[in-house]
């Protein structure tokens, strides 16, 4: 699954007002007034039962929608599922992992990464 194709999932979930992000760098990729969520979409192409999050990109998640009195919300799909986390109010435990600096998979550089995982087994199961 590909993010467009996770977005339109979502959407026929009952999201029918859920809307794009038009920047590409933006904070989060979509969001749906209805629902009050901000959401970030990530697709895995290997199945973990512990699915990485960035410390970066959940700050900045968690900011955004907390500007804005919306709930960050991040959904993964794998190739066994789609979770959905609820992040308002998560205390993760935040540890380094030297990583990939960017999803270019040419580029070989790494960067020391600050990142947590979420269990699945703690989100909600879409699919």
């Amino acid at each position: 699954m590909d993010e467009k194709q996770l977005f339109d999932f979502v959407q026929e979930l009952g999201y029918e007002d859920l809307t794009q992000a038009t920047d590409q760098y933006s904070v989060w990729d979509c969001y749906s007034k209805s629902s009050n969520i901000y959401v970030e979409l990530k697709c895995r192409r290997t199945h973990y039962d512990k699915l990485l999050i960035e410390e970066s990109k959940f700050d900045r998640l968690v900011k955004a929608a907390a500007d804005k009195n919306m709930i960050p919300v991040y959904i993964c799909s794998t190739p066994n599922g789609v979770w959905a986390f609820n992040l308002a109010g998560a205390e993760l435990s935040w540890v380094d992992h030297e990583m990939p600096a960017t999803t270019d998979f040419t580029d070989t550089r790494t960067k020391l990464k600050s990142v947590s995982y979420l269990d699945i087994n703690e989100g909600m199961q879409l699919a």
